[in-house]
């Protein structure tokens, strides 16, 4: 049986939605499990048994001892006993990011790392307590690693290796707007060495991280002009440039200088979206689901497609309702904001999509129409007599209103807008960081607005094309939280390391341009 829709509700102001009360708990903070990500190295060895230190310890030497990761080296003990198996092992760990994810919103509560201990190789010692072992460094963190030397479940002798940084960029050269590929080896897993941020020209562009990649980060930019030699620099430590690191506790976190050369200007680049890459969730944690109430459980529903933009049309259908009797869909979402909250700061709201029929057979299909509000997991509900049936859940993407730009060409000091849709309300998804050729300029927040974000910039700079890139941000302003690093700035490794992949949250990158004229 077809669905009667009425176009009006489903863009009608949140204003008149009815208020929609599903059952509320709060969760426990939630160490995220990385999503299934290509490209990313494992742990470089099975985890070692517990092993237990010597009274003794006894010394390894490691030659070289300092190296990027997958050189050959070479590790040495003396002095042990004789004829022995020996097992190394190598200290690594695994981190990850920590949410508190509610029916309501998700909360972002920084990170989270374990220290374990891998087999990296076995051998034997000699009649004189001595062994010489070739291994390689693995694709691991940076930084300093402990190696030991465990003989019946005794660390008999420690020594260490040091995963030094690399970096890299492609292409060298090309027109303003060219794609840059940064990439940076060797990050460590600790809070220190575990991030760091890139720098165009001494300006600011965003910060990088590399948990889930395992001190790999990789950055996708765009050259800005003007013509020349630009000078790109990837820098350690946390968010932001540790002017004096040569003087801190990781002195190896020196960071890289790269160069681009920009040939010439080829005029505005097409507006585009660069969406992170496509995983599995691994929790599975879907914001304005209603936990109690349901009807009975044969019912069902589907819709044709699990994401998409605002407006967009979604063919559903629903089975097991009761035959002939009316049916009304709703859409779950939230309104509220954050700022200076405290108390009750939103609450769930139910937006009418349409009414109909079910058929004699209990089924009902037609389209729906996404409401044009917030973007984020939400759930279409379908009822009967006022009761919940079935409800399936529809995550929306950003998208851009129109042309994205006020005005596309402009003069040096003129205002302009950037029009948004589809920011969400979780700490994840609420907040957008804009760079203005490659400077970070500020960020833009869709709560309160329902998702739609018109964001006041200023064009500045010589005649020619200027960029406009935007990344995703951790929100961490209010409600305040402590330990939760890299909040407010934009995320450069969106694609691959960024707590809302695990959670189905797919935020990309945002690119306009415009042109300044005399």
């Amino acid at each position: 049986m077809n669905l009667h829709m009425n176009m009006a509700a489903t863009v009608a102001s949140l204003a008149g939605a009815s208020l929609l009360l599903p059952a509320f708990a709060s969760a426990a903070p939630t160490p995220l499990i990385a999503p299934a990500l290509t490209g990313i190295s494992a742990l470089p060895g099975p985890i070692a048994p517990p092993a237990t230190p010597a009274a003794t310890m006894g010394v390894l030497r490691t030659s070289p001892d300092v190296a990027v990761a997958g050189t050959k080296y070479t590790v040495t003990g003396t002095g042990l006993p004789a004829n022995k198996t020996v097992t190394l092992t190598w200290g690594t760990a695994t981190a990850t990011w920590v949410v508190e994810a509610r029916p309501d919103s998700v909360d972002y509560l920084g990170r989270k790392v374990d220290k374990v201990s891998v087999v990296i190789g076995q051998t034997t010692t000699d009649a004189a307590g001595k062994f010489m072992l070739p291994v390689k460094a693995p694709k691991d963190f940076g930084g300093i690693h402990d190696i030991y030397a465990v003989i019946d479940g005794v660390q008999v002798a420690k020594g260490g290796f040091l995963i030094a940084r690399s970096a890299t960029i492609t292409p060298k050269s090309g027109p303003i707007g060219t794609m840059l590929t940064v990439t940076y080896n060797g990050l460590g897993s600790s809070l220190y060495e575990g991030g760091g941020s890139l720098l165009y020209d001494n300006k600011f562009t965003g910060a990088l991280m590399a948990y889930w990649t395992r001190g790999t980060a990789t950055m996708h930019i765009r050259a800005s002009g003007p013509v020349g030699t630009h000078t790109i620099e990837v820098a350690d430590a946390i968010s932001f440039k540790y002017l004096n690191i040569q003087q801190s506790p990781i002195p190896w976190g020196t960071g890289f200088k790269l160069s681009f050369n920009v040939t010439k200007d080829n005029g505005r680049p097409k507006a585009r979206i660069d969406w992170p890459a496509n995983v599995a969730p691994t929790l599975d944690a879907r914001t304005t689901l209603q936990l109690t109430g349901l009807g009975s459980s044969n019912s069902s529903a589907q819709l044709e497609s699990s994401s998409g933009a605002v407006n967009s049309k979604v063919g559903v259908t629903a089975s097991g309702l009761t035959p002939n009797a009316a049916v009304s869909l709703e859409w779950s979402t939230v309104v509220g904001n954050r700022v200076n909250c405290t108390g009750t700061c939103w609450t769930f709201v139910s937006v009418p999509l349409g009414t109909g029929t079910a058929g004699a057979d209990g089924r009902l299909s037609s389209k729906i129409t996404i409401p044009d509000g917030l973007g984020g997991w939400h759930v279409v509900q379908v009822l009967q007599n006022g009761q919940l049936k079935t409800q399936v859940p529809y995550y929306v993407k950003r998208s851009i209103a129109g042309k994205g730009v006020s005005s596309l060409t402009l003069k040096a000091g003129q205002r302009f807008t950037v029009h948004l849709k589809g920011l969400g309300w979780t700490q994840l998804d609420n907040t957008i960081a804009v760079d203005y050729d490659n400077s970070y300029v500020g960020y833009g927040c869709g709560f309160n607005s329902q998702g739609d974000t018109v964001m006041n910039l200023i064009a500045t700079g010589a005649p020619g094309t200027h960029l406009i890139d935007m990344y995703p941000l951790l929100y961490t302003q209010q409600p305040s939280y402590a330990n939760t690093p890299y909040g407010m700035i934009p995320v450069l490794t969106y694609e691959k390391d960024v707590p809302g992949l695990a959670l189905g949250y797919d935020l990309p990158a945002i690119r306009l341009a415009i042109t300044i004229v005399k």
